[in-house]
């Protein structure tokens, strides 16, 4: 892929990424204000991690656009760190949401009390800063650094391939078991509620009330299984094939790996907002909010032009409120 297609589909990509979680995190901002709910600001926080690593990618695409220069070493170093860094936040974060889901269906009745304003901001702080570690470790340690020579910043030209070892070993397999182990815990709560509420039904002590908690746990369940399935495939084939690389460098090029296998996990944080505003019902309502809204000002706007088309637009909000009152 050449620098100038490669530059215009990181800057669509990174574009795309940071528009749709602006938009998720807006429309979660208005829930929290109407609910309160504390678990949504994980939610949140992995939109804001998203919206990270679509800023630091428009780093990546004025390499591609720019003349070839040989930049700095450190330079090099901390922009692949910042980048590592958002996306290391965001995998965290999408842990730190199947947990949230897991306690509110583990533990149901007791939610509220454990899930408090301070845990949360605890909670967060902490995974920036692991986060912060992960993506900045190379230059905490010189020894995962590699003697830079190209002329543009890239991946494999900055680490060293015992780093993406590190990553894997320490980060991404350990952070892929905890969520399927998350995930099939939650299934074997739900179906032991199902399977419960079936036995009361059976002996007619239902009362004819519907099974509400079952079908939000299947909801939640759903969401978080839909998230780590695709986090499993856009992040696999790269850690894989880096893996590869650090034993057997002529298998895989570093081309290929950087160009093509990295842009599927990049892919992850455009995957998160729509996946997840598509299956939950609050988000996509908050939207629809939003668009009337805009809608509503938009016509108003018009409206006002077409009646007073010679009025400055100071005059016209008195003018609309006297012929409203009317």
């Amino acid at each position: 892929m050449g620098h100038s297609a490669m530059g215009a589909a990181l800057a669509v990509l990174a574009s795309l990424i940071m528009t749709a979680n602006l938009l998720v995190a807006v429309a979660l901002l208005r829930l929290i204000q109407k609910s309160g709910s504390k678990g949504l600001y994980f939610v949140l926080n992995l939109a804001v991690a998203d919206i990270m690593v679509g800023f630091t990618v428009i780093g990546l695409v004025v390499d591609e656009f720019s003349e070839p220069f040989k930049p700095l070493q450190i330079f090099c170093v901390l922009r692949m760190a910042f980048v590592t860094s958002s996306s290391a936040a965001s995998v965290l974060s999408l842990i730190l949401v199947a947990c949230d889901r897991h306690l509110a269906i583990r533990k149901p009745f007791h939610y509220f009390q454990l899930v408090t304003g301070l845990r949360v901001v605890v909670r967060l702080v902490g995974l920036w800063l692991l986060a912060a570690v992960i993506g900045f470790l190379p230059v905490l340690v010189p020894d995962f650094q590699m003697t830079f020579t190209q002329t543009k910043c890239l991946f494999f030209a900055v680490f060293n391939p015992a780093y993406m070892l590190t990553v894997f070993c320490v980060g991404f397999l350990p952070a892929l078991f905890l969520v399927v182990y998350l995930y099939c815990d939650m299934l074997k709560v739900a179906s032991a509620h199902v399977q419960h509420i079936q036995e009361v039904e059976q002996a007619g002590l239902a009362g004819g009330c519907p099974p509400s908690r079952t079908t939000s746990d299947m909801k939640a369940m759903r969401t978080v299984a839909v998230l780590i399935g695709c986090f499993a495939l856009s992040w696999s084939p790269f850690f894989i094939a880096s893996i590869v690389q650090t034993f057997c460098s002529e298998c895989f090029s570093q081309e290929f790996t950087e160009n093509y296998l990295w842009l599927p996990g990049l892919c992850n944080s455009l995957l998160n907002p729509l996946l997840y505003s598509y299956w939950q019902k609050d988000v996509r309502l908050q939207f629809s909010q939003l668009a009337a809204g805009v809608k509503r000002q938009v016509l108003l706007c018009l409206s006002h032009s077409r009646r007073f088309p010679g009025r400055s637009t100071k005059s016209l909000p008195t003018v609309s409120s006297l012929r409203l009152q009317d």
